[in-house]
């Protein structure tokens, strides 16, 4: 444990935490500003360390992603509709913390497909 985060570092070790159900927003990101009053949301699912979920908001008007989990390591393909029109996809891999609160974080290492720039986003479990 480290600033009141665990962090899941063995393959297959959950630590009991399953994403199944779970909903996060995102709380911060380095492609876009966040609306606070209008966050993306995220609905997680899980099943056999095969991850795949949706998401709506601010910028996004449906999303969908898929992939897979290795402990603490999330690593999904997403594509999503946008707002402002038209669409982007890509690949990120999200890190899950656990905080004492039992609410879980993920921070999110992402590039968009055909630019290499990378970007990181935390999203934070809603309860």
């Amino acid at each position: 444990m480290s600033n009141g985060l665990v962090i899941f570092r063995e393959s297959g070790d959950h630590g009991g935490v399953n994403l199944n159900g779970r909903k996060f927003v995102m709380v911060s990101s380095t492609a876009s500003v966040v609306d606070p009053d209008s966050p993306t949301r995220f609905e997680y699912w899980e099943d056999d360390e095969v991850v795949w979920g949706s998401y709506t908001g601010d910028t996004v008007t449906q999303g969908r992603f898929v992939g897979t989990r290795d402990g603490d390591q999330v690593s999904i393909t997403y594509v999503h509709a946008l707002v402002a029109g038209g669409k982007a996809a890509g690949r990120s891999i999200s890190r899950i913390e656990a905080g004492e609160d039992g609410l879980l974080r993920l921070v999110e290492e992402f590039a968009f497909e055909g630019d290499d720039t990378p970007h990181v986003s935390v999203c934070a479990e809603v309860a």
